[in-house]
């Protein structure tokens, strides 16, 4: 136990405090038990060292483990937080739990057995909470965490703390919006960059290996964390690499479940479940229909890549420039509002707003007839009437 104390403290010594992401005031650390779950690499580690470093007086009433310590090979949470909280323990923080096995069951144990001991923990968004909730229901308070904003890059590249909007403000004042933005920073000579590479913030760590690193990520989802949570033998791993193959080079992908299954030699149920841990793994985003009853359930209508550094990353230099664009507006709407594919124009939002996407050209004459519609261009600084800049919808979060 020794040696995981020492590994904290200098771990906890070489966090930097200095950026800290709003995603930490969206946390009500009060909770005694608290998860935080999302996919590989979107800074959930760095996020909990942080809390601590600006919350806590660094101590040995203070620990984080990591469940990929090979301490855990021979020894059990359980017994690790019972011996931490006899010696005084006040907060227990916990990352990598999908490393170990019946994890939800010896969490529910502490909380139950600790009754004053602070829990915090950390998990792949491949984290099982259908059948965890039924070991922490009423007891954790679990929230999901993405990559990083448009608006969160440019603080990382240019130390400016800029407000967040909400989609309703963005649509009724989104001209008076962009013009103060302006004012202090030119987003379009981020904009590309941030597409590239801007959504992970270990991009920050040395930016010429960004995607080698992105990609030995994506490696360890496909060829780690999704088999072993939807069993899947080492041998058909290759199924799941070739099916996303398939998808990355023609995102936005539209799905005949029929063919793919016949072309990829996946069954069809086990592609349904494939394609429902790549989304889980937040690496792919599957949109749907915007209708009620039976025609929207089934499969979805398009596929996209989750963000766009994963369409750099698996497309290289042949990312299509309108895919990117609808990805990225998929990408930062998507933990604040409900997005379904509309018949008329491109996406249809909270079941109100109805936007096509496209660059500087891109006329309104598919929406003119339709309310509540707007066009949402690329390459413009600011916009008039119902015509909004793309860049700006990476201010929601």
């Amino acid at each position: 136990m020794e040696r995981l104390y020492q590994k904290f403290f200098e771990k906890i010594a070489r966090t930097q405090v200095k950026i800290v992401r709003d995603f930490n005031l969206k946390i009500d650390w009060t909770n005694r038990m608290i998860g935080i779950k999302g996919s590989r690499g979107i800074g959930k580690t760095t996020l909990i060292l942080q809390h601590i470093k600006n919350n806590y007086e660094i101590n040995e009433k203070i620990l984080y483990v990591s469940l990929d310590d090979l301490y855990f090979t021979e020894n059990k949470i359980y017994d690790l937080a019972s011996t931490f909280y006899k010696r005084g323990g006040i907060l227990l923080a916990i990352d990598e739990v999908h490393k170990y096995n019946n994890w939800a069951i010896e969490l529910k144990n502490i909380y139950d057995d600790f009754s004053d001991l602070k829990i915090i923990f950390t998990g792949s968004s491949l984290l099982h909470l259908v059948q965890a909730k039924a070991d922490l229901s009423r007891r954790a308070v679990v929230y999901t965490m993405y990559g990083l904003s448009f608006r969160e890059f440019l603080f990382f590249e240019t130390n400016l703390s800029l407000p967040t909007v909400t989609i309703d403000d963005l649509i009724e004042n989104h001209v008076t919006i962009a013009m103060k933005i302006i004012e202090t920073v030119k987003p379009l000579a981020w904009f590309k960059a941030y597409l590239n590479y801007g959504y992970y913030p270990y991009y920050k760590e040395n930016n010429d290996s960004f995607h080698q690193k992105l990609s030995e990520t994506l490696l360890t989802v496909l060829e780690v964390d999704i088999p072993q949570f939807a069993g899947i033998q080492t041998s058909n791993i290759l199924y799941l690499k070739k099916l996303l193959k398939i998808i990355s080079v023609s995102v936005p992908f539209q799905p005949n479940m029929n063919a793919l299954s016949s072309r990829t030699g996946i069954s069809l149920n086990t592609m349904k479940s494939y394609l429902y841990w790549l989304n889980e793994a937040q690496i792919l985003y599957s949109l749907y229909v915007n209708e009620n009853g039976i025609n929207s359930l089934g499969k979805p209508e398009k596929i996209f890549l989750d963000n766009t550094n994963l369409m750099y990353n698996q497309a290289e230099e042949n990312a299509n420039i309108g895919n990117l664009r609808e990805t990225f507006f998929i990408n930062q709407l998507k933990n604040s509002s409900e997005i379904k594919a509309s018949k008329q124009a491109d996406f249809i939002v909270n079941n109100k707003f109805t936007f096509e996407i496209g660059g500087v050209n891109k006329s309104n004459k598919q929406i003119k007839n339709l309310p509540d519609s707007y066009v949402v261009k690329d390459d413009i600084e600011t916009g008039y009437s119902n015509i909004i800049p793309l860049w700006l919808f990476g201010f929601l979060y």
